[in-house]
């Protein structure tokens, strides 16, 4: 029971990056804890926290059910790869460490474990700004910056395909500190961002002439245009104090994307930009052009610098609403117990040996994302999405490849999907009576 409480209370001081080297210095990567795991239970207990805090603050919701679901699920779909392989970033490291390495700094030296820790954030800060600065990186950091709230959920809200282009940043570590002094910091790092994601703090002192917080953070999401392309840094904001990309919390920020994608469909906020670059580039004519689409700034068009301005940029008036689309209740309370379902498969198939099996426990996810997000966005096709993935999840059920996290719920949870495919069934069925009567 002890060892338990030390693992979770190192679990909650690895995301405010309060750990010494003594106890985070490790010989072999694999015996480096899973940090991230660790703190996983910190993740939902601060972001009920938060919105209890937040209500009794300012009296009202700090977000809504529907944005806090979909960030959620970025976050799953930023995780799928894990199930399959180790992280790009530690593969390609080790490769480089164990072939190319020109120094080799001690492990279980504190000098090294500082080293990495500099080393680590000066990475991120560059890997941060060229998400924003490289049109087809922007196009997976998008993701992260989709929704229209700032609270700890949006943390979550990550892209699957950036862990696929931010390891070539940290190579040069690899020439001198050993893999597991950086898997180390990079899980650091990761989980230290998590907690900045609130607007519950709003001032850290004379703190935040060193460190990122949340107002230097909030300044970063911000589509405001004193607020963009600002406050890369990780966990350091001298980076950006030294490279002239930091800014003060001004005017009231209003967060999102500068031109809003206003959807909750997860694929969609994942993928989205990569078509619209396509777009772009097609109406170019030299090849010269269509390639500067890809690897220039977002706003970048012939003729202007390789960021481009921001002309286009909309006038915010500070009154701006974020993206809500009015629910029922019954709805809400719908979406939320499905969310809790899929969260539990998540968990669950992490467990899971049967490779063929965690792919198909992955489609019937992709397939509850898409579903749920056609609900939440309240197209007119969503009632048929929802009848086919209540079949299927009722078939899952039914094999034995989807149990409740409680035993003793099991078959509450199989009659509560009877019932909702049931009430799609009908659904669909007067719709389609509805429908014939009018064209009679």
């Amino acid at each position: 029971m002890e060892e338990m409480k030390d693992i979770s209370m190192a679990g909650l001081r690895s995301m405010f990056y309060m750990v010494t080297p003594n106890e985070s210095s490790f010989q072999h990567v694999e015996e480096v804890p899973k940090y991230t795991s660790q703190a996983s239970p910190f993740f939902i207990t601060l972001i009920l926290l938060e919105l209890v805090v937040g209500w009794i603050k300012t009296g009202k919701p700090i977000g809504s059910i529907s944005d806090g679901i979909t960030s959620i699920f970025a976050g799953i779909i930023s995780r799928l790869p894990s199930l399959f392989m180790r992280g790009l970033e530690l593969t390609t490291y080790i490769f480089v460490w164990n072939h190319f390495r020109m120094v080799v700094l001690p492990w279980d030296s504190p000098w090294t474990w500082w080293l990495a820790f500099l080393a680590v954030d000066f990475g991120y800060y560059w890997v941060h700004r060229s998400s924003h600065e490289v049109s087809f990186m922007w196009a997976a950091h998008q993701v992260h910056h989709s929704s229209e709230y700032y609270n700890l959920s949006t943390a979550l809200r990550q892209s699957l395909v950036h862990h696929f282009l931010s390891w070539v940043f940290y190579l040069p570590m690899a020439l001198a500190v050993p893999p597991s002094v950086f898997a180390v910091h990079i899980e650091f790092n990761l989980l230290y961002q998590f907690w900045i994601h609130t607007e519950v703090i709003k001032d850290l002192g004379p703190l935040e002439w060193i460190l990122n917080t949340p107002s230097h953070h909030r300044v970063h999401h911000g589509r405001n245009l004193y607020c963009i392309d600002k406050n890369y840094g990780g966990v350091l904001i001298v980076w950006d104090r030294l490279f002239g990309t930091f800014t003060p919390e001004k005017d009231k920020v209003v967060y999102g994307l500068v031109f809003p994608i206003k959807t909750y469909e997860s694929l969609n906020i994942q993928f989205h930009y990569y078509r619209y670059l396509w777009r772009k580039a097609s109406r170019f004519n030299t090849l010269s052009e269509k390639l500067s689409t890809f690897s220039n700034g977002p706003s970048w068009k012939p003729g202007k610098p390789r960021l481009g301005d921001h002309e286009q940029v909309p006038h915010l008036t500070g009154k701006e609403l974020p993206l809500d689309r009015q629910l029922s209740l019954a709805a809400r309370l719908y979406l939320v117990i499905h969310f809790l379902l899929v969260l539990g498969l998540y968990f669950k198939v992490k467990t899971m040996q049967s490779q063929l099996t965690v792919l198909a426990m992955i489609g019937y996810m992709l397939l509850t994302f898409t579903s749920l997000g056609h609900l939440m966005d309240r197209r007119p096709k969503a009632a048929v999405w929802e009848m086919l993935r209540c079949a299927v999840m009722l078939a899952m059920q039914s094999y034995g490849y989807m149990e409740a996290i409680v035993p003793a719920l099991t078959i509450p949870a199989k009659a509560f999907v009877s019932l909702c495919l049931l009430f799609w069934v009908l659904h669909n069925g007067s719709q389609l009576v509805r429908i014939k009567n009018k064209s009679n």
